[in-house]
């Protein structure tokens, strides 16, 4: 067990070395080294929320209304297919329980129910009499919330991206919930504004035939509907526009903040698709008002005056820069496929950040102070080997953080903290195995070679069970639980190479230089 060959030894330098380079820059300014190259050096570890400030946001995705969505885009589809077949019916408010159709002449019931079933795969039929109610079985009702929640995680990253933060964490929780972490961003109360609104846009023609108030006393005209403004600068509360989606704002591909006659204006561009039914429609309603609905509301309506070509136009309002601003983000970063409630809001100053980092950096270092003080007492010189092992275990343990941009967390640095204590046990067994086989007589390099040798199988069933307990802890917990996972395998795997391979090259290169006569352990 003593004998080391040259590339062995070589290769346990060789780490040690990486180790140094790696973790040096986590000890040196932002910037001295370039980070473009994800292998060379450069890297520093990744503060978490709790240690550099931020943000921590738990949404919960209203689901709901993604099935009702759904459920009445069902419902059209199976209407149009009755209506083909000369079916007569009357459809009811589609809800989060299913889409609900009544066949007037109960002759029709069988083949509508017929229709209905085969309308979309993955959906069964209830209802009594001529009620007709189509809802999706549990595989589709899966994928559904599923895909939901998978475009609102990328929604809300893009969006969160746009903000120009480093390193969120943005993660599911649960069935439809989702937590963000925005570490050092400085304005919180922007994070909810753009994460808050569904940024659903939409355009739509303005009815000319009655004005909003007008239809409220004598009845809505059909296919049209009432929204509220969104700016009452132009004296208008309410606009009655035609329910039909001219374009939809599924085909904007651009949006950015500019000017016009001095205000701050939104410009936007469609895809092909998108662009050519813009300029179709403003062609053909020449002097109709365009609505622009984003959200339910309608934050613009200005007149066509000509036809708009080529995909391009402009959103005017009474925006301030930063709204402009938001607005154009949101529409770059797509809508939510569902709208979203804060469950939870809170944040963290960078002053608190700042005492939970060098309290966590006082408690490293008072227990790495025990810790070498307690080894050097116990095993002398040993000890020594062992105290320089466990240095170089945190500077590992610093670079593989650093390689893998892990983000350390409070909880990071208590897992840090119990490796320290933990990356001596192995040394604390093999040297109590030498002295006892030291006492029972056998020579210097017996003892050692037996030490290692016996202790071996131990170490690693205590390093063993430990990791999975950090494995189960990583794969089942989350935010703070997880940096600790992570900092507890890290420091495990670095320290079964510490303990047991540098120490041993410390102490053989002593043996084979001093050939010493007695052993002080």
């Amino acid at each position: 067990m003593l004998y080391f060959t040259k590339w062995k030894a070589a290769l346990v330098l060789l780490v040690c070395a990486l180790g140094v380079i790696y973790a040096a820059p986590n000890f040196l300014p932002s910037g001295t080294f370039p980070t473009e190259s994800s292998y060379l050096p450069g890297k520093q570890i990744n503060l978490g929320l709790d240690l550099r400030g931020g943000s921590h946001m738990l949404l919960e995705v209203d689901t709901d209304s993604v099935l009702r969505e759904r459920y009445d885009a069902l419902a059209d589809a199976i209407r149009t297919e009755l209506r083909q077949e000369q079916i007569r019916n009357r459809p009811r408010e589609a809800t989060e329980n299913g889409a609900e159709i009544t066949i007037l002449r109960p002759e029709d019931v069988e083949k509508a129910r017929e229709i209905a079933r085969t309308a979309e795969p993955n959906t069964e039929l209830s209802g009594e009499g001529n009620n007709i109610v189509v809802t999706y079985n549990e595989v589709a009702y899966r994928e559904l919330i599923d895909r939901a929640i998978a475009q609102s995680l990328e929604v809300v990253r893009r969006r969160v991206d746009e903000l120009g933060t480093t390193e969120p964490s943005i993660q599911r929780q649960g069935e439809n919930r989702i937590v963000v972490q925005v570490p050092g961003l400085d304005d919180p109360s922007r994070l909810r504004a753009i994460l808050g609104r569904t940024a659903k846009m939409n355009f739509h023609l303005v009815n000319n035939e009655k004005t909003a108030a007008d239809a409220r006393a004598t009845g809505l005209p059909p296919g049209t509907m009432i929204l509220p403004s969104a700016d009452e600068g132009d004296g208008i509360r309410e606009y009655l526009i035609d329910r039909r989606i001219v374009v939809s704002g599924d085909n904007l591909v651009d949006s950015q903040p500019t000017f016009s006659d001095g205000r701050p204006v939104v410009s936007f561009r469609f895809d092909a698709a998108g662009g050519a039914r813009f300029g179709d429609i403003t062609s053909k309603n020449s002097g109709r008002g365009l609505a622009i609905v984003l959200d339910g509301e309608v934050i613009s309506a200005p007149r066509i005056n000509e036809p708009i070509l080529g995909g391009n136009g402009i959103i005017t309002g009474q925006f301030s820069v930063q709204e402009a601003n938001d607005l154009s983000l949101l529409l770059r970063a797509g809508a939510l496929p569902a709208p979203m409630q804060i469950l939870e809001e809170r944040s963290v100053g960078p002053g608190l950040g700042q005492d939970s980092v060098e309290a966590g950096e006082f408690a490293a270092i008072l227990g790495l102070v025990f810790v070498i003080a307690f080894m050097v007492i116990s095993y002398g010189r040993f000890g020594i080997y062992a105290d320089i092992a466990l240095m170089m275990n945190l500077i590992l343990v610093l670079a593989v953080m650093s390689v893998l941009q892990a983000t350390l967390t409070l909880p990071g640095i208590a897992g840090i903290v119990l490796t320290v204590g933990m990356a001596v046990d192995a040394n604390v067994l093999i040297f109590e195995r030498i002295r006892e086989e030291r006492r029972n007589g056998r020579s210097i390099i017996n003892s050692i070679d037996a030490g290692y040798r016996s202790a071996m199988s131990t170490i690693l069933d205590a390093n063993i069970t430990t990791l999975i307990a950090a494995l189960v802890l990583f794969s089942f917990g989350s935010g703070p639980i997880k940096g600790f996972a992570v900092t507890l395998a890290i420091g495990i795997i670095t320290s079964m190479f510490s303990a047991i391979w540098l120490t041993r090259l410390l102490i053989a290169t002593w043996v084979k230089r001093s050939r010493p006569t007695e052993l002080v352990i």
